[in-house]
């Protein structure tokens, strides 16, 4: 059927829009039942994130207080050149698991071949440029799974957004929308069937009052 116009007072219409009920209804089961689901995973997300977050504070602040430290000894120009002409030595994998059918990046951090040794020059740097690059390279892991943490918890969420529009959906106007048709339905085929019964009602007792009628001038011949 279409929404927006009255239903067609048929029994087939009827039967299709009972069946389009039962549908709609275990739709709205389903969706119910992943909402839980979703609820539940954001819940379990939100413990890990804070987790990760507490494991993360501590350590960023050693790393601000040596690059710090770094920019106060070396100065500036000194600092930012030994960075620009460094090489990377970490990069991040990225790969995608699912969690309710919801693609989740998942990050993880990888040393490059012969990166496990500090890859700067020592001549210009001091021991406090060493202290923040080996906070930050044992440090970055954890930070990439607050990160992913957070990415989880903000995609589950939209989700659920969506999840629950469709279950507002189907409460609101779907399942309402098929009710309202099916009482439409019944109703007048009910008032069909009452008048085909009043219309067959006068029939018979025109027809009785033509037989007796028939029977009485019989009985004169």
């Amino acid at each position: 059927m279409s929404f927006g116009r009255r239903a067609t007072a048929t029994k087939i219409e009827l039967i299709k829009i009972r069946r389009s009920l039962q549908v709609a209804k275990m739709v709205h089961k389903i969706l119910d039942d992943k909402r839980e689901v979703l609820l539940k995973k954001i819940d379990e997300m939100i413990e890990e994130a804070n987790k990760a977050r507490e494991d993360i504070w501590s350590p960023l602040g050693e790393i601000y207080t040596a690059v710090f430290n770094g920019y106060m000894s070396l100065g500036t120009m000194t600092l930012e050149s030994v960075s620009d002409s460094t090489p990377a030595i970490m990069e991040t994998d990225v790969n995608v698991r699912r969690i309710v059918d919801v693609k989740i990046p998942t990050l993880q951090i990888k040393t490059k071949e012969g990166g496990s040794h500090l890859s700067y020059g020592f001549g210009e740097t001091n021991a406090t440029v060493d202290k923040a690059a080996k906070l930050i390279k044992n440090m970055l892991p954890n930070v990439c799974k607050a990160a992913e943490y957070e990415n989880a918890i903000f995609s589950l969420a939209k989700e659920l957004e969506r999840t629950q529009k469709l279950i507002n959906a189907l409460e609101y106007v779907i399942i309402p929308q098929y009710e309202y048709s099916i009482s439409f339905i019944k109703a007048t085929l009910e008032e069909r069937e009452r008048e085909e019964f009043v219309r067959l009602k006068k029939v018979k007792v025109v027809l009785d009052k033509k037989k007796a009628a028939e029977a009485e001038a019989a009985a004169r011949l």
